[in-house]
């Protein structure tokens, strides 16, 4: 984000949440939102579709993973309690976070969505020669 405030690379790919602050600020302009719907925290940002740049899409997201958790204390979480509160949705928003539909805040979406985001991925991946080095 430094760079591209700065001048010095001209194109970033980032999370909005990261981005919204400059982009309030003035000192950066957003091209697209890489989601295929238009982030209700950023309405005004078109989607890579909309930009002509069709199915260009990379979600960002977040998730909770427990494991050995039994599943009715995981569907009856507080974090979902949490993001059903009309204040925690308001600041989410103020931060650039968009709060999935309460549908979608299951373990087995969850599991779908990550599935999804691997099978999208891995040929990249592996195309690309891209593999995990031992520290």
């Amino acid at each position: 984000m430094t760079d591209l405030v700065s001048g010095t690379v001209d194109l970033l790919v980032v999370q909005g949440a990261v981005a919204l602050p400059q982009i309030r600020a003035g000192k950066i302009k957003a091209l697209a939102n890489l989601s295929p719907m238009r982030s209700a925290s950023m309405p005004d940002i078109p989607t890579s579709d909309e930009s002509g740049v069709k199915g260009l899409n990379m979600s960002g997201w977040f998730g909770f993973w427990a494991k050995g958790t039994q599943k009715d204390i995981i569907a009856n979480a507080a974090t979902v309690e949490a993001l059903a509160d009309p204040a925690i949705q308001k600041r989410f928003s103020e931060l650039g976070l968009d709060v999935a539909p309460r549908a979608q805040q299951t373990s087995e979406r969850q599991a779908a969505s990550q599935k999804a985001e691997i099978e999208k991925c891995w040929p990249i991946i592996k195309s690309a020669g891209i593999g995990m080095q031992a520290q």
